[in-house]
């Protein structure tokens, strides 16, 4: 099936009741209210950030990363700090903010000169800025996608699979990191099950990260990586029906965040 239509399909499939969330047949506790949509199967960045906002009522410019460090000399996280500028610029997108959207896009720019793909796809980043300069929103949310799925193209034509590998994982860290952050100061219970992504989305993570290279995963940065997500896979399937304690969501943020944060760290 091609990629486009499955994700149609995906995003036709929701979830439309908390039995659905943890299980068909699962009674809700007495005061427990369940959005109407909760859950998208195998999201796109996009989708999940509109769930998350419609869910625990975002305000999203509250949530946005300082500017990141010079590019790193180190491939491999310069690929996780790409991956995660490409998941902020979509949390600037949900906020409509333009001109955070455009000192973000400068920021993958240079990370994408720094990969070697900066030149093939300057004409489409410099494009993007336009296009929030004139709030071009629903243009511009599938540009996003689109040129996203460009990088990875150029980088596994260049023999770069494991920089194309680790440049959706840290989208998809920072993704978790600002839902497991609304989750934690929602007062709605029906955000919880959001703390981390579905299920799917966290084995996706680490399949993923099982992909790189032995040598790539034997670096203390992907075993940190490797190991964040195995923590938070292992946290989610513990936790308790229909949703997980306040404790418990806590440290799963915790985690995920000190982990972005050491991803973005300088080099000494």
């Amino acid at each position: 099936m091609p990629a486009s239509l499955r994700r149609l399909l995906h995003a036709i499939c929701l979830i439309a009741c908390a039995g659905t969330v943890w299980g068909q047949g699962a009674s809700n506790p007495p005061g427990f209210t369940v959005s109407p949509i909760i859950v998208v199967a195998d999201p796109t960045p996009a989708e999940f950030l509109d769930l998350l906002g419609k869910t625990a009522k975002a305000r999203w410019r509250l949530l946005f990363r300082p500017p990141p460090p010079t590019p790193p000399t180190d491939r491999a996280r310069s690929a996780l700090i790409l991956g995660t500028l490409i998941g902020e610029s979509y949390l600037i997108w949900q906020s409509g903010d333009a001109q955070q959207f455009r000192n973000t896009n400068q920021d993958i720019v240079s990370y994408c000169r720094t990969l070697g793909v900066g030149e093939k796809l300057m004409p489409r980043l410099m494009a993007q800025g336009k296009m929030a300069e004139t709030e071009q929103w629903k243009e511009l949310a599938v540009e996003i996608a689109e040129s996203h799925q460009q990088l990875l193209a150029f980088l596994r034509e260049m023999q770069d699979e494991d920089l194309a590998l680790l440049i959706d994982t840290g989208l998809w860290l920072r993704i978790l990191e600002v839902a497991s952050k609304l989750a934690v100061e929602s007062p709605m219970p029906e955000a919880r099950p959001l703390c981390m992504g579905a299920p799917n989305t966290l084995q996706e993570m680490r399949d993923r990260i099982g992909k790189v290279s032995e040598k790539q995963r034997q670096t203390a940065l992907i075993q940190r990586v490797q190991t964040a997500i195995t923590e938070a896979q292992t946290a989610w399937q513990a936790a308790p029906k229909p949703a997980p304690e306040q404790d418990a969501l806590l440290k799963m943020h915790q985690g995920i965040e000190t982990l972005v944060q050491a991803v973005w760290e300088k080099e000494k």
